[in-house]
């Protein structure tokens, strides 16, 4: 434990001390700060559009126009940015010959890698904390569920870790970091909209692509529903990449014998 803290703290010195981690989180909020203000200036038109017709009223929730489409805008702007943030996370330490050097330390793989996914999931909570004051202005002028704000940031933490474990794997095996996001860009890309051939390729097969896809699987938490498939799905899927990852690493040993 005290080796993956040791590793942490480097991780988040070398985020926090370059550009990297303040350009991403910057340009995050300022994006979700356009969408959530685009969206509520939305839901106030139409709502006093639909003031004088009652029948229409219940049709108006800030969940449905504000919360929802808020959060699957943001879900498709971090597939986008992810890839930024975790292409350097062993590419790099590969190309400078700094990843040799720290594996002759008396750490275990494992550590090394574990460290760099929690500096990265750190950075993306505070991504996330930072958007606090969205939940904050809607309750102070409306009257949203705080289950479904719950929810969605439930959906977006477990559907990012499953991003960053795929981009800490694209990293892992090469030594360029444009390729490892690349890498991470085009697979996301793929495996976010893999169901939409699923009327192509008969039921069986388009269940088993509906199943595979990262964008099916938050459609739940979105909706304010938590569905034990759907996190078992993306708890499996970082699991799964992190393995790849770390198989990754070791195999630098396997070839040195």
């Amino acid at each position: 434990m005290r080796n993956i803290w040791a590793l942490y703290k480097k991780e988040m010195k070398s985020y926090f001390m370059s550009p990297v981690a303040y350009v991403i989180i910057f340009i995050f909020l300022v994006i979700a700060g356009f969408f959530f203000f685009s969206m509520i200036f939305s839901f106030s038109k139409v709502t006093s559009t639909y003031m004088d017709y009652p029948e229409y009223m219940d049709y108006l929730n800030l969940g449905e126009w504000v919360v929802r489409p808020l959060f699957g805008n943001l879900s498709v702007i971090l597939l986008f940015m992810l890839p930024i943030l975790t292409m350097r996370l062993i590419a790099e330490e590969k190309r400078s010959g700094t990843l040799k050097l720290l594996l002759s330390y008396p750490v275990r793989d494992i550590e090394v890698l574990f460290s760099k996914f929690l500096a990265a999931e750190s950075v993306l909570f505070a991504m996330f904390f930072l958007t606090i004051p969205i939940p904050i202005f809607l309750f102070v002028y409306g009257q949203p569920e705080w289950g479904l704000i719950l929810t969605n940031y439930l959906g977006m933490i477990l559907m990012t870790g499953a991003f960053l474990s795929l981009g800490l794997f694209a990293s892992s095996v090469t030594e360029r970091q444009v390729v490892a996001a690349v890498i991470t860009f085009g697979a996301l890309i793929l495996i976010w909209v893999i169901n939409w051939a699923k009327d192509l390729a008969g039921f069986t097969m388009g269940a088993v692509l509906d199943d595979i896809s990262l964008l099916s699987h938050i459609e739940n938490f979105t909706k304010g529903v938590i569905v034990t498939h759907d996190i078992v799905y993306y708890v499996l899927f970082t699991s799964f990449f992190l393995f790849l990852a770390l198989t990754a690493l070791q195999s630098r040993t396997w070839r040195s014998k």
